[in-house]
């Protein structure tokens, strides 16, 4: 709805609201004549009544605790139904119409006095309730922003503003992991494709997304692997090497062979060519 629109539903309101009081008033002015009211006191008599209503009724859309709303509500219910019983008491005696003169309110005495203490009775209580509502009006402070709401709002405007600095495309890294003792110890060469975060995706995330991990792998993560003593290591190459020739004795076959690194490698190189020199040594000292 537009502004216009709302402007004349908001006329058409207040103008029927306005027939409704000037009906009422008449009824009232008369009630408040009946009951010895003179002719000033019966002029504001339904401004008393019907003027409390509409002040319970903006007290009602104003404030916003639970105790406060209800007690708004019921002077506003209680008014109304005051309003309601002397307006329809003034449409069942017809000599009240006019007003001026005094005279009973109904035939059954019980009834007439139930009457005239409830027509007195209105204005006292549009001075109590009337203090008590607008006192708490004045007092009503607007419930504060909670700081859930604030940082989500704040976490939501910074992730739409990040949106605006792009970062980088970059076509491809490169990364070299360290290799473990178990695996192929040469060199693994990962490509990492860079991902753009869908615009979507980046507002509607209350936190960072956590980063993929490039570069160093840490330990924690690796692949736990059992670690092999020299002596292991020795018995091994000894074993997988037993029917290879001098020549293919070398430390790189040898790696691969017991899967192990460079150093290891050349190490157990180096003892295996001992070991195999060692026997001949011997012979060579038994022939001579």
């Amino acid at each position: 709805m537009n502004r216009t629109a709302k402007t004349l539903l908001v006329l058409a309101l207040v103008g029927v609201v306005g027939m409704a009081f000037r009906v009422s008033w008449n009824a009232l002015r008369d009630v408040a004549s009946t009951v010895g009211a003179d002719a000033t006191a019966s002029l504001l008599y339904p401004f008393v009544v019907d003027g409390l209503m509409a002040l319970a009724l903006v007290a009602t859309l104003v404030l916003t605790g639970e105790k406060d709303r209800r007690r708004a509500l019921q002077v506003l219910a209680g008014y109304t139904l005051a309003s309601l019983v002397l307006n329809y008491v003034h449409g069942l005696v017809p000599q009240m119409h006019g007003g001026g003169q005094r005279m009973q309110l109904a035939d059954w005495g019980p009834a007439n006095w139930a009457l005239v203490l409830l027509a007195t009775s209105l204005p006292v209580g549009s001075i109590f309730f009337g203090s008590d509502l607008v006192a708490k009006v004045l007092h009503h402070r607007p419930a504060p922003v909670t700081d859930q709401e604030e940082t989500a709002e704040s976490t939501v405007n910074r992730l739409g503003s990040d949106l605006h600095q792009s970062t980088p495309t970059t076509p491809t890294a490169v990364t070299q992991l360290p290799a473990a003792e178990s695996a192929d110890p040469t060199p693994v060469v990962e490509s990492v494709e860079s991902v753009e975060l869908a615009p979507a995706l980046a507002v509607a995330a209350v936190g960072h997304a956590p980063r993929r991990a490039t570069g160093r792998v840490p330990q924690s993560a690796r692949t736990p692997r059992p670690t092999r003593t020299p002596a292991e290591l020795l018995a091994e190459a000894r074993s997988v090497t037993a029917d290879w020739s001098d020549g293919e004795l070398t430390a790189e076959a040898i790696r691969k062979a017991v899967r192990t690194s460079s150093a290891n490698g050349r190490v157990l190189r180096d003892a295996l060519k001992v070991e195999r020199a060692a026997p001949d040594a011997g012979t060579e000292a038994t022939a001579a």
